[in-house]
């Protein structure tokens, strides 16, 4: 079927989805989970090997502050991101969606197998640490542009009544990537001594990236344009300045979506970077099965992140997420208990009960900030508040777990610092007018 046959599509009975809908779902769905593999292949090596590969003297003299720098590495893509969410936003609000999600698709899965051909600490010196940062900026470019393209090509080719549970579906492409990567992880660290996975099997999840971008891109490529761009580019109403009315008008607007977005991005990077550091360097439990109890936990995480778009839909969006960072702020210190209990079974308990409000924080938020924009400066919206909250939330949470750990030797402090978190954007989300179903080609 050719692209331009997507371009506007028919309503779709309630609780059904015609064939393109599926189509477009399919295509934001493994798009994103293509492109969260790569960055989350990226952020489990950090807190297995990174930092002994590449920042080797400060490994061997004081590891916990490798540690430390090798989690700071995760951080300093996403102060690129808001850049990648203002070039390729103001791209896809003036080109289309499209376009943008293919370019960021190879951006991000070039950068990856660059990460895998690299030379380390031993064989190159200082030049290993500084590749390394300039590859995870060029990720964190493409990152930045990706979720809002991905976003609204699902929200906007929904039907109105069930632009959440759509906006859900490049949402669980996050657990997904989560799930691929750790799963790829676990089976190589299962199947060769740690001398071979040290010396060249981490190399292996970074080089197999270029395979999924190719299959990725066949697939964003069979979808067409996002009707509501198409619409609103043949009233020709695209701004000749997105940016600039999007600062102009709608600045409180990013930074509230910047604030939203604060708790679930840093409880998220703990799931996705810190716990299986710490099970493995504080409690002392073997890499696998701390891999496979967090694979265990991204399947949860994406099961509530499709409950969370239904609540959505059902519920409105606000009293979803509000539903969410109070079960967040209520549980980010009693999970630590568990966490702390050395045993396995109870970490994945932990884990899985904090993937609950994760995903009810998640589900919705593509459906949330959609309509919080209008049409001409929408992409650039909600990429650049998504990345301002990547930065506020997830940048740096795994070093600042890390710090806390090595500072004071108390776990329960994460927690304050996570609850925290979850009550700002609480307050956030309780300050934003609920706008379900509002008409998005205005």
């Amino acid at each position: 079927m050719g692209n331009s046959s997507i371009s506007s599509l028919p309503a779709s009975p309630a609780g059904t989805t015609t064939p393109d809908e599926r189509r477009v779902l399919t295509a934001t769905l493994v798009g994103t989970a293509i492109e969260w593999y790569d960055y989350f292949i990226y952020a489990q090596m950090a807190g297995l090997v990174l930092g002994t590969l590449f920042f080797g003297p400060l490994a061997q003299h004081n590891p916990a502050l490798a540690q430390i720098i090798a989690f700071a590495t995760i951080g300093i893509s996403f102060l690129f991101r808001p850049l990648g969410a203002v070039v390729c936003g103001s791209l896809g609000d003036r080109l289309g969606r499209k376009a943008v999600l293919v370019m960021t698709l190879v951006l991000m899965g070039g950068a990856t197998m660059l990460i895998g051909l690299l030379p380390t600490y031993a064989q190159i010196g200082v030049w290993a640490p500084i590749l390394l940062v300039v590859l995870r900026v060029v990720q964190g470019f493409s990152a930045g542009g990706e979720w809002g393209g991905a976003a609204l090509m699902a929200v906007e080719h929904a039907p109105r009544h069930r632009r959440s549970f759509f906006g859900s579906f490049p949402q669980i492409g996050v657990p997904i990537g989560l799930l691929l990567a750790t799963l790829v992880l676990s089976i190589l660290t299962s199947s060769m001594s740690s001398e071979q996975f040290m010396a060249w099997g981490w190399r292996i999840p970074f080089l197999l990236s270029i395979v999924l971008i190719g299959v990725g891109t066949l697939i964003r490529r069979s979808v067409g344009e996002s009707p509501i761009f198409e619409q609103m580019h043949a009233r020709k109403a695209a701004s000749s300045a997105p940016l600039r009315s999007l600062f102009r008008h709608h600045g409180g607007t990013v930074l509230r979506t910047a604030l939203i977005f604060v708790g679930n991005n840093a409880a998220g990077y703990l799931l996705i970077a810190f716990f299986v550091a710490y099970g493995r360097n504080k409690l002392g439990l073997s890499a696998t099965p701390l891999l496979v109890v967090t694979m265990a936990a991204s399947l949860s995480w994406l099961v509530f992140t499709l409950v969370g778009g239904m609540m959505g839909d059902r519920f409105g969006r606000v009293r979803t997420f509000q539903i969410g960072y109070v079960l967040l702020a209520l549980w980010a210190v009693p999970m630590w208990w568990l966490v702390d209990s050395g045993s396995l079974a109870l970490f994945f308990v932990a884990l899985a009960l904090l993937s609950i409000p994760l995903g009810l924080t998640y589900g919705p938020q593509a459906a949330l900030y959609a309509e919080m924009f209008p049409a001409h400066v929408r992409y650039s919206g909600v990429s650049v508040g998504y990345a301002l909250g990547t930065i506020l939330g997830g940048a740096f949470a795994a070093s600042i777990a890390q710090w806390l750990i090595t500072s004071y030797g108390q776990s329960f402090y994460i927690g304050i610092y996570i609850m925290g978190l979850a009550l700002v954007s609480l307050v956030a989300v309780s300050t934003t007018r609920e706008r379900m179903g509002v008409d998005l080609q205005q």
